[in-house]
Formats: structure tokens, sequence, C-alpha cells
């Protein structure tokens, strides 16, 4: 397996890495491999629920009765 090493990495940055290491129960060597494979990995395609979850809420049914439409012109019908 290939190795990568990583130079002049600012010390504040290497300090959190060990410490987000330490919170995950693991070496700062295996932190720094998982950052790498989250951020490089194709984003998994979400299903249908997880989507619908994700729209905001904008107001009540009531708030989106079709109303009549007295004298208006009939576009569709």
């Amino acid at each position: 397996m290939p190795n990568l090493l990583v130079r002049n990495v600012d010390e504040s940055l290497v300090q959190s890495l060990r410490e987000r290491a330490a919170a995950h129960g693991r070496s700062a060597e295996a932190e720094h491999r998982e950052i790498l494979a989250q951020a490089l990995r194709k984003p998994r395609r979400r299903n249908f629920s997880e989507v619908l979850l994700t729209i905001p809420e904008v107001g009540d049914d009531a708030d989106f009765e079709r109303t009549d439409d007295d004298g208006a012109p009939h576009v569709f019908g």
C-alpha cells in the first residue's frame, strides 16, 4: 500500500488531529486516513425519504389551498 507524506503542516492542525483522534479512540494516523477517505469518497446517493426530509417547512396545507377565481379566465379549459 502506498504511503503519503504531508509536510509543513501547521502545528495547530496537528494538535487538532491528535485531539480528534483521541476523541474517536484511534491513532492520529488512522484519523488522518479516515478524514482523507471521507473527503475523497464519492457521495452516496440518498434515498427518496432522505431527500424528502431535507425539504423545509414552508407553511400549513391551508396556505396552499386552491381558491375560486371569480371571473378570471380559465387558461386550460
